[in-house]
This record gives structure tokens, C-alpha cells and sequence, in this order.
């Protein structure tokens, strides 16, 4: 690495071979100091906030700590968990995410009181987040290899950032972001692990594996819609048989190859459609008049709630009062963007040349890139932010930065960006805990 003889390379080095030695306490550590620090900022806030739907909610004082991270989405997600949907708006949260909350409170009361649900939400975010870390670990020793010292400095970087993902408050408080990333990275993981065997001739566990990140990524799509993105790995995978059927023709091989890239892909559309087919039954089938959306060609309760409620769809947030929301959220767009052309370019960690990692970061970057033109062109832009941290590759592409460049130019990106990311991670917190925007 350029600049090695430098004081503050040597200081470099040393810390990332003790982080190297000893990586899953040195995660763990980083892990506990980081998240302190949030909930320290955001419990500093003055309470009630700006906004006092909190104070509205009853038992949401029953636990004062706790209520400090009841803010935005959090409160219809708790509410869902106490008493299950009542209004046809709160169709765009996450049904699975508050049954997983009334699940686990059930465990300890039956009562489903809100501040035991409060808590729990917490506890949930608390552990996923410290999972998906592990998991991203993992993820990157995948995809990336481990054989080199730098490679295994890559693997932790990347973890470690994602500790301190500018979602911030958002993994720590009742919010979706937290367990959609564990079960998106674990749906990454298996999905790898699919794809090396099936290079190496392991079929059994290609097959076994594609069915489980099938069942993963299915999860991940129930507990945050943007989870069906993932559904284009096995798209990828479905073109590519395609195209050999055409130049080779059928083999039983390649049958049984198709057959179970359609299951895994199949599952996630289940899933998706499943869960509109629930709210096709309660608000068309057991309603008179039905509602509009279910005389549309497609009906889907999720897009007319997204569209009607909350005012979601093509180009509508490009507005001039919105502007400042899309500069906030330019930083983060940047670096999908950049992350997923390098992927796509073979820029990414290619040396020497594996057709495997090539092939794995080529998949991985096509839902990271139709996340930013959605987030840019649909979506309330500024929620990228913190529905970028379920994504590995901009981790991935920021932590090269830090150690495979070898221009001066990179060497300083490197720490402006990490620096970037924990003055907004902290910023945030004390908007997130004031009851601020942006959420």
C-alpha cells in the first residue's frame, strides 16, 4: 500500500491487523461502543419532540427510554402489533415485521400491551442489527475471499461500516430496516453459496441452497417490499439457462438447473402475491362497495395505498419543495451508483480474476442499482438513506477505497466518506429522537 512508511499508515496497519486477529470481538466491540453512542444521543433528545404522536399512544410513557425511539413509521408499525390493521393506509407497513413484534411480546404477556411491544421492537432491531453485521462478515468472506490478508481487512471494513450505516436511529428503534438486512444478507449468503457449488459441481447443496435463499429473500420481501428486487439474481440465473438451452439444448442437467432456480425464484413471488391476495380478500371480496383498486388489472393493495396514502409513484416527488431532500440524499445515490458500475465493469476487488466473485457481484449489483433509480425516479427519496443499509455492495466498494487504491486521491475519499457516514449517523439520531425530518 502507497505511503506504508508514513506515520499514519503505520498506525493503520496496526489497527487492522488487531482488528484481523481477533474479528468477531473486535466487531462485537465496535458494535456495543457505536450503538451506546446512538441511544445516548438520541435519549439526550428533549422529549416529547417536535411532533407529540407518541404522547397520544397509551402506554407509550410506561417505559420513558423506550419512548424516545417511538417515532415516524415506528408508531403505526406497535399499532399494528396491538390490534392489527384497521385502516386501509396502514397497509404500507409491514404486516409480517408487527406480527413478528406480537409474537415474541406474547411470549412474555399475553396482554399485548404497547410498552411491551415497545420494547421488544427495540430488542428486535438491537439483534438483528448485531446479526447482520455477522452476517455481512460473512457475506464478504463469501463473495470477496478470505485467503489474503487483505482480503479478510476488506471482509471486517465492510462489517464494520455497516454498523455505522446512515440508517442510524432506524436500526435501533421499531423500524423494519434492521431485520430486513439480517434476512437479506443471510438470503446473499446462501445465494453464494449456491453459486459457488453449483461451479464446483456440488449440486445437491446448489439446489438446496438456491430453495433457501428463495425462502430468504421471500422473508425479506414480506418484511420490506423493495425485498422482491432480490428476486433478479434468480432472473439472471433463469436468462442465462435460457440462453444455453438455445445454444446447447436440454440437457437433464440443465432441466433440473431451471427447475430449481424457477422454485427459489418462485417462492419470493408467492410471497409478494400472497400478501396482496390477503388485502384483496378483506377489502374486495368483504367490503360492498369494493374499494377502487380492485377493479385495476392488476390489483394491489400495497401500490394504491403507496400511491393514494402517501403519494408514491413516477416522478411525483420531483418537486422544486422537495429539492433539498434530494441533496441530502445525493451522497448515498452517488455511491450505489458508483458501486454498482464498478461491479458491473469487473472493477470491483477483481485481482486476480474470478469468474465466480465476477459472476456473484454482477447478480448482487442489479437490485442495488434498481434500489437508487427507484429511490431517484419513485420513492420519497430521502428514505434511501436507511433502506441502503440491506444492501453489501456500496460497503464493499467504500471499504476498497480504504485498502486496495493505490492513488493519493482514494486514500482521501476514504476517510471523508467513513467520517461522512458517523457525523450523519449521529445528526440523524438527534433528529430521529427531536421527532425531526427526515424519516
Amino acid at each position: 500500500m502507497a505511503g506504508a512508511d508514513s506515520p499514519s499508515s503505520g498506525r493503520w496497519s496496526s489497527w487492522t491487523r488487531c482488528f484481523r486477529e481477533r474479528p468477531v470481538r473486535s466487531l462485537a466491540l465496535f458494535y456495543a461502543s457505536w450503538k451506546c453512542l446512538v441511544a445516548l444521543v438520541v435519549l439526550g433528545c428533549p422529549a416529547p419532540g417536535y411532533d407529540t404522536s407518541t404522547t397520544l399512544l397509551a402506554g407509550s410513557h410506561a417505559v420513558p427510554a423506550i419512548s424516545k425511539f417511538i417515532r415516524w413509521d415506528s408508531i403505526y408499525f406497535l399499532q399494528a402489533a396491538q390490534r392489527g390493521y384497521v385502516f386501509e393506509q396502514e397497509w404500507a407497513f409491514s404486516y409480517t415485521y408487527s406480527s413478528l413484534l406480537r409474537w415474541l411480546a406474547s411470549a412474555v404477556t399475553t396482554a399485548r400491551h404497547f410498552a411491551e411491544l415497545a420494547v421488544t421492537g427495540v430488542a428486535v432491531s438491537h439483534v438483528s442489527h448485531a446479526l447482520s453485521v455477522f452476517l455481512l462478515w460473512m457475506l464478504s468472506g463469501a463473495v470477496l475471499g478470505s485467503e489474503t490478508a487483505s482480503q479478510r481487512t476488506w471482509c471486517l471494513i465492510s462489517a464494520a461500516l455497516h454498523v455505522m450505516s446512515p440508517a442510524g436511529a432506524f436500526l435501533s428503534a421499531p423500524y423494519s430496516e434492521s431485520v430486513f438486512a439480517c434476512v437479506h444478507f443471510l438470503g446473499l449468503y446462501l445465494y453464494s453459496i449456491a453459486l459457488r457449488a453449483d461451479h464446483a459441481g456440488y449440486l445437491v447443496r446448489r439446489d438446496a441452497c438456491w430453495v433457501a435463499a428463495g425462502i430468504a429473500f421471500a422473508v425479506a420481501t414480506l418484511i420490506r417490499s423493495n425485498g422482491i428486487l432480490s428476486g433478479c439474481l434468480f432472473a439472471y440465473d433463469a436468462m442465462e439457462a435460457g440462453m444455453e438451452w438455445l445454444s446447447r439444448g436440454l440437457s437433464v442437467g440443465l432441466l433440473r438447473r431451471m427447475l430449481f432456480i424457477g422454485l427459489g425464484g418462485g417462492i419470493i413471488a408467492v410471497a409478494m402475491v400472497g400478501a396482496q391476495f390477503v388485502g384483496y380478500l378483506s377489502y374486495c371480496t368483504a367490503t360492498d362497495p369494493p374499494r377502487p383498486w380492485c377493479r385495476q388489472l392488476v390489483p394491489s393493495i400495497y401500490n394504491w395505498v403507496q400511491s393514494h396514502y402517501w403519494n408514491v409513484g413516477f416522478l411525483r416527488y420531483w418537486t422544486l419543495s422537495n429539492l433539498p431532500l434530494f441533496l441530502l440524499a445525493a451522497p448515498m445515490l452517488g455511491l450505489l451508483a458508483a458501486s454498482s458500475l464498478f461491479a458491473f465493469q469487473h472493477r470491483l476487488g477483481m485481482k486476480p480474476p474470478d469468474p465466480v466473485r465476477r459472476a456473484l457481484l454482477t447478480r448482487i449489483a442489479i437490485p442495488q442499482a434498481l434500489l437508487a433509480f427507484l429511490a431517484l425516479t419513485t420513492y420519497h427519496v430521502q428514505t434511501i438513506n436507511r433502506i441502503s443499509s440491506g444492501y453489501p455492495l456500496w460497503y464493499w466498494y467504500v471499504a476498497s477505497l480504504g485498502i486496495e487504491s493505490l492513488a493519493s486521491r482514494s486514500r482521501r475519499i476514504f476517510p471523508r466518506v467513513v467520517q461522512s457516514m458517523a457525523l450523519y449517523g449521529l445528526v440523524q439520531a438527534a433528529l430521529f429522537g427531536s421527532f425531526l425530518p427526515p424519516a
